[in-house]
């Protein structure tokens, strides 16, 4: 059976999105929606696509079985809960939203539509990831203690001079951190689970642009656990992304999507540096070259669909980042030394 998909958006993602698709067996790009005509154009010539530029006529393409949202991330929760409310599916890039107030409208109106709605964190199904998942969960580490996770990327000027949504607090909803370092948020969330305290600077640092290029976090776990966050787009010319998470039995350190080291005081797992990396230059580039990790979030979402089950992260899963998000914000703005979730 073919499951016909269509794109919201007409960017660098989408065309992301569309090869992802397109290497799934049994996957068809059914329509493209954007408000570039030139960019949905080109997309549908090369993944024979019909082009939209009315949302509501998009929304009404036949066969259509869910759509994938690339639209700036002010925009996702207005446009799933229309394709919801028309019975699809959603799947949307991260965040979720740009707020907690506009993510729970979007998973209210998935669930009163009994529709799935999933969010694409792509780290959470990469095989070093899930395994490093597996050892925490399982207690190789013992008690978790610490955590510095470091995003120390760079966009150049262009990147934002040239996008009239990067950087605004009206579509992008902030800058270095809920665009680039969210990522890493969502990542530190499902490894070591809640966060319930936060002290936060930011500032904008080197681009021209009205929020963060630069933000510096002081994590509280539940567990007790502390963490130190790192998100910026200003450090040329950028470096992998750098997890160390120690705990009482042994510190572990996971660069880009690949476990490094695993040291331990007793004998360390095996195995534990044999995963091919994705190839992607996420610290320099906003390219997504490779694909595999969007396409293993469309399988499992698919799979979601046919089983009747929870994607790999779904609305509730991906609100939890932004909630996050917003505290550190929060924090970063207030004279207080520190903001509760």
């Amino acid at each position: 059976m073919t499951t016909h998909i269509g794109l919201i958006g007409g960017g660098n993602i989408s065309q992301t999105h569309a090869r992802a698709a397109r290497a799934i067996s049994g996957v068809e790009i059914a329509a493209i929606f954007g408000a570039n005509a030139d960019k949905v154009a080109r997309l549908c010539r090369e993944h024979g696509a019909t082009p939209y530029h009315d949302f509501e006529a998009f929304l009404a393409h036949r066969p259509m079985d869910l759509v994938v949202i690339g639209s700036p991330s002010g925009l996702h929760a207005t446009q799933g809960i229309a394709a919801a409310r028309r019975g699809l599916h959603v799947l949307t890039e991260k965040p979720i939203d740009i707020s907690t107030e506009r993510a729970d409208a979007l998973i209210d109106a998935a669930a009163r539509s009994r529709v799935k709605l999933g969010v694409i964190f792509q780290d959470r199904l990469k095989p070093d990831i899930r395994r490093l998942k597996h050892w925490l969960d399982s207690g190789v580490f013992g008690k978790p203690l610490f955590a510095d996770a470091r995003v120390k990327w760079f966009r150049p000027p262009e990147y934002y001079g040239n996008s009239k949504w990067r950087g605004t607090f009206a579509l992008d909803g902030g800058g270095a951190l809920i665009n680039q370092g969210v990522h890493t948020v969502d990542l530190l969330l499902w490894l070591l689970g809640d966060v319930t305290r936060v002290q936060a600077r930011t500032a904008t640092a080197l681009h021209k642009i009205e929020a963060e290029d630069t933000a510096v976090a002081v994590l509280e776990f539940a567990s007790g656990a502390l963490g130190i966050l790192q998100a910026t787009t200003a450090a040329y010319p950028g470096y992998p992304r750098r997890v160390e998470i120690s705990g009482s039995e042994g510190t572990v350190i996971l660069e880009h999507d690949r476990i490094i080291a695993a040291d331990l005081r007793k004998n360390p797992p095996a195995g534990f540096a044999g995963a091919e990396a994705d190839t992607n230059p996420s610290a320099s580039s906003a390219v997504v070259s490779d694909v595999r990790g969007h396409q293993a979030v469309f399988e499992d979402f698919l799979g979601a669909i046919q089983d009747d089950r929870a994607p790999a992260c779904d609305g509730r899963e991906a609100r939890r980042s932004l909630a996050l998000i917003e505290a550190i914000y929060r924090a970063a703005k207030s004279s207080a030394k520190s903001a509760s979730l």
